[in-house]
């Protein structure tokens, strides 16, 4: 599976209540949480993304609550895939488990705000478009690759007779 998207760059430590305010948990169409998504670090950031683009950050993103609001806000506002230098648990099995691939890379720090990257899931490959380098993650096995094409766990389950002979 590959991915390719232009980067939006935050930092250390970004926690669930910075990725979708409180005030919007009443809230659980994916699209409408999207326009609020990132919107106390940057009030413009819903109108900056476009289809297919990529969170790039540092340490402890998703920090703070369980929250699985935080990962369908970035789904739903158009983000297809976050990659930072660690993740909180939480978030980390909330991101997959509602089909948002996250990736772990030591080297965020060399990637800057409007890169173009691609992402290759199978490999674990980030090619840096703009800056022509590459780095390097844990390839997504087979299972979590079908998982992703899926939306998910919940649609991978709706499908298991079908998933059966995947990896």
């Amino acid at each position: 599976m590959i991915i390719k998207g232009k980067v939006h760059k935050f930092g250390n430590d970004v926690n669930t209540d910075e990725i979708i305010s409180a005030q919007y948990l009443n809230l659980t169409d994916a699209k409408v949480l999207g326009l609020h998504c990132m919107e106390t670090l940057d009030p413009e950031f819903s109108k900056k993304v476009s289809v297919g683009d990529i969170i790039v950050a540092g340490r402890n993103f998703g920090c703070g609550s369980s929250r699985e609001h935080a990962p369908v806000a970035i789904k739903g506002v158009g983000t297809s895939c976050v990659i930072a230098k660690s993740f909180a648990r939480i978030f980390y099995r909330n991101a997959l488990n509602i089909g948002l691939p996250i990736l772990e890379v030591q080297e965020t720090d060399s990637i800057n705000n409007n890169d173009e990257l691609e992402i290759d899931l199978a490999k674990g490959q980030i090619r840096n478009i703009t800056q022509n380098k590459i780095y390097r993650s844990e390839p997504f096995p087979e299972f979590m690759q079908a998982l992703i094409k899926k939306g998910g766990l919940s649609n991978w389950v709706k499908d298991l007779p079908k998933n059966k002979g995947v990896k």
